[in-house]
């Protein structure tokens, strides 16, 4: 190859790196110029400028139309990679950065269950009698009917002296002490409609005329006083003052059985 060919061979490398980097209208531009400064070589340095000419514009242009604009296409590719790389810490803060404060999912708290004892069950206390056994450990002697020729009129229950008597029921106490002959020591308890109990032959008492008494109160102590053959309660049920009547079916009538 003659120097003036390497020559022009040098300018065109030249002018094609320019090209590449000035697109299609450099590319032109550079064709032209070229073409002027050949002017009067020879046809194998003018050929050869040709083919590379067309060689260099062929180069350029599939360089520009394959290809987008350098520039953009770097400021496209920064603005993606800046976009992946703000993804990505924002991604790894998510995962990395504990969540404290109002920003923590709120857990409700788990209840704490004690052991409650079970309720003990207790019955509830039976109903106090309305009515109950004057002497409730003594024992039947006599019965209310006909004895020794007499009407006994009462029921006796006897057990070891000063045992207490108690009253059979609700009622006021209208008679109290050394009141009726043949008695001796006696109480008497109004119970209303007319029915009236006589509690005789006690060593003491333990109320007073006007007491108000209920089922199983004190009212004395089992004696021998007034006409006794030994220590014993006489017990009368009067229907109307004086008018005794027979005091086993009335007691169980009240739920209160004895052995007459």
């Amino acid at each position: 190859m003659s120097t003036e060919t390497t020559e022009v061979y040098l300018v065109l490398n030249a002018k094609i790196d320019k090209l590449l980097k000035n697109g299609r209208i450099g590319a032109n531009a550079v064709n032209d110029r070229v073409r002027k400064g050949l002017a009067g070589r020879s046809r194998q340095v003018v050929a050869l400028a040709t083919l590379a000419g067309v060689a260099s514009i062929g180069l350029a242009a599939a360089s520009l139309d394959n290809s987008p604009t350098p520039n953009l296409t770097s400021v496209t590719a920064n603005a993606d990679k800046q976009r992946e790389q703000a993804a990505g810490q924002n991604d790894r803060s998510t995962r990395d950065t504990p969540v404290t404060g109002s920003e923590a999912p709120q857990t409700a708290p788990t209840p704490t269950v004690e052991a409650v004892a079970p309720i003990e069950q207790v019955p509830a206390p039976a109903k106090a009698p309305d009515w109950v056994n004057p002497m409730p450990r003594g024992e039947i002697s006599s019965c209310y009917g006909p004895r020794w020729g007499t009407m006994h009129a009462g029921i006796d229950f006897f057990t070891d002296e000063n045992e207490p008597i108690v009253s059979v029921g609700k009622g006021t106490v209208v008679a109290a002490g050394w009141v009726y002959s043949g008695y001796g020591i006696s109480v008497v308890v109004d119970h209303g409609d007319g029915i009236l109990t006589h509690y005789a032959h006690m060593n003491k008492t333990a109320v007073s005329e006007g007491d108000e008494v209920g089922p199983g109160t004190l009212l004395g102590y089992e004696g021998s006083t007034g006409d006794s053959t030994g220590p014993h309660l006489h017990f009368e049920v009067h229907a109307g003052m004086w008018n005794q009547i027979d005091p086993a079916p009335w007691l169980r009538d009240h739920g209160i059985d004895v052995a007459c």
